[in-house]
């Protein structure tokens, strides 16, 4: 990513502050010290990014699961979507 990017995305942060029980703050200290987080924010960062995703995947399954019903999914169909992928056509 070009500087002047991270100098945007940088300039374009806001702060928080929150306060936590003192097993709660040791626990995130342990986390950035033994998982090579910078800071705690870093480490703060990634759960709320990791939450957003487990929030999209589980929009996802309910979207999936309330859409209309389609052929069955099983080894053949798998089967075609790597043929397709690789660029092949099934027969």
């Amino acid at each position: 990513m070009p500087i002047f990017a991270i100098a945007f995305m940088v300039s374009r942060m806001g702060t928080m502050n929150i306060s936590l029980p003192d097993h709660l703050k040791s626990f995130v200290d342990e986390q950035v010290a033994g998982r090579g987080y910078g800071t705690s924010s870093e480490y703060i960062r990634e759960l709320i990014r990791r939450d957003q995703d487990r929030l999209v995947l589980r929009q996802l399954l309910v979207d999936g699961g309330s859409s209309a019903r389609s052929e069955p999914v099983d080894g053949h169909y798998f089967g075609s979507l790597r043929d397709r992928a690789r660029g092949r056509h099934s027969k």
